[in-house]
């Protein structure tokens, strides 16, 4: 079992100027902040984060355009095993032992385009819309610039958690990022908990860089079990560290659960690019005791987290 985390019964989330760390200027206050913020809260938002504003609405119009398109159409991309095309609206999603429910969301999900085969399981091509080709241009400089702030991010952890700045990179040589733009219906105040936007989960790879819009609904849980609102901050994207960061920093770090609930009575949409590592790392804390957690392979592990957690894209 990992060691348990820092989390804290927080009441808002931090904001964080990246700047100094993307320009490598005096760092050290921004390199505190994120040690605190991933500690604490496991969520941060980010400030300065060089990724202009007119990219990242050309991704949303042309996600927009895509998912006004008839069921048809985009059920002709389903969702392959290798967690790469249209995810449908209502898809039932299995979040633990005992937490199912049915997602009020539908997405889209890309990754790096690599060859299949057998020692690779979960490479494969991704699936593009003919009638929509702004959505593979967008989403495509999209990862680009997303990726380079990860690997900023990458730098950062590393040296908050006391490691060469370098260090968590080499975990990420062919990474299994995925990235995903997401529309959520507006709902009118759901009161079940298997009935929202997204069910509480937390994330399973390394962290993720989130982009909403202006109409909001995603929560945050502290460790006393509250729902804390993480509502747009203009220009800035959320932060949030996943499983397998929160397993290298031996539970130093908090892979923190949320939830999407869209009461705003508008179309919301966001986009999120999961960094995840290499399919064939081993993980195990990186500090502390590092013999506390048994080491495991990432890419069976991810592997068996996405057949459950999507049964629809029918991994085998």
């Amino acid at each position: 079992m990992i060691s348990p985390s820092r989390r804290l019964d927080f009441t808002e989330i931090p904001v964080i100027d990246i700047g100094p760390l993307i320009h490598q200027e005096q760092s050290e206050p921004c390199i505190d902040a994120l040690r605190a913020a991933c500690s604490e809260v496991g969520f941060f938002y980010l400030r300065n984060h060089q990724i202009s504003l007119s990219l990242i609405q050309e991704v949303r119009a042309a996600a927009e355009a895509f998912f006004c398109a008839p069921d048809e159409e985009k059920m002709a991309l389903a969702i392959t095993p290798q967690i790469k095309g249209y995810l449908p609206l209502a898809y039932r999603s299995y979040e633990g032992e005992d937490r199912a429910g049915t997602s009020h969301q539908e997405g889209f999900w890309i990754g790096h385009d690599r060859p299949a085969s057998a020692q690779s399981p979960l490479d494969g091509p991704n699936r593009w819309p003919e009638q929509y080709p702004s959505l593979k241009s967008t989403m495509l400089r999209y990862f680009d610039e997303t990726e380079r702030l990860a690997n900023v991010l990458l730098r950062g952890f590393s040296l908050a958690l006391g490691l060469e700045p370098d260090h968590l990179s080499r975990y990420f040589k062919a990474p299994l990022s995925r990235l995903k733009v997401n529309h959520y219906p507006p709902q009118r105040s759901p009161v079940r908990e298997d009935n929202l936007g997204v069910v509480p989960h937390t994330d399973s790879g390394g962290f993720t860089i989130l982009w909403q819009d202006e109409i909001g609904g995603l929560e945050v849980q502290n460790k006393n079990g509250e729902w804390v609102g993480a509502p747009p901050i203009e220009d800035t994207f959320v932060i949030n560290i996943g499983n397998i960061m929160e397993t290298w920093s031996n539970g130093f770090f908090s892979s923190t659960p949320h939830r999407v609930i869209n009461c705003g009575g508008q179309d919301r949409y966001s986009i999120p690019l999961f960094v995840n590592p290499s399919a064939e790392v081993t993980i195990a804390p990186l500090i502390g005791d590092i013999d506390s957690v048994e080491p495991f392979h990432y890419g069976t592990y991810q592997k068996d987290l996405w057949q459950k957690t999507f049964p629809v894209a029918n991994i085998t």
